[in-house]
């Protein structure tokens, strides 16, 4: 099995910094993402999310789309890289030069 961890730490690094912390017995973890010192987005994982791969590649999808409509991206093209199979990269912004949106995902 993939190390739910560093899953998450490709995805998001190095254009964010990662603070993954046990939220409580049932091994959920709080994510939190942020970006020059401004929480970017914070997500729940349970423990079942993290311990199965495909559901914590959709929960990775889903915080990166969510961030991505947040800095003004065209939804239409967030859908048309995930479908595809990208890696997310995506046509500039319509906010550019602007500090991303926080997000509480």
């Amino acid at each position: 099995m993939d190390n739910p961890f560093q899953l998450i730490t490709d995805a998001f690094a190095p254009d964010y910094q990662i603070n993954l912390s046990i939220q409580g017995l049932d091994g959920s973890i709080m994510l939190t993402l942020s970006n020059a010192g401004r929480i970017v987005a914070k997500r729940m994982i349970s423990a079942e999310q993290r311990n199965d791969p495909q559901r914590l590649k959709r929960l990775v999808q889903s915080i990166q789309f969510g961030m991505a409509i947040q800095q003004g991206h065209s939804a239409v093209a967030i859908l048309e890289a995930m479908t595809n199979g990208d890696n997310l990269k995506l046509p500039p912004s319509s906010r550019k030069g602007q500090p991303p949106l926080p997000t509480r995902l």
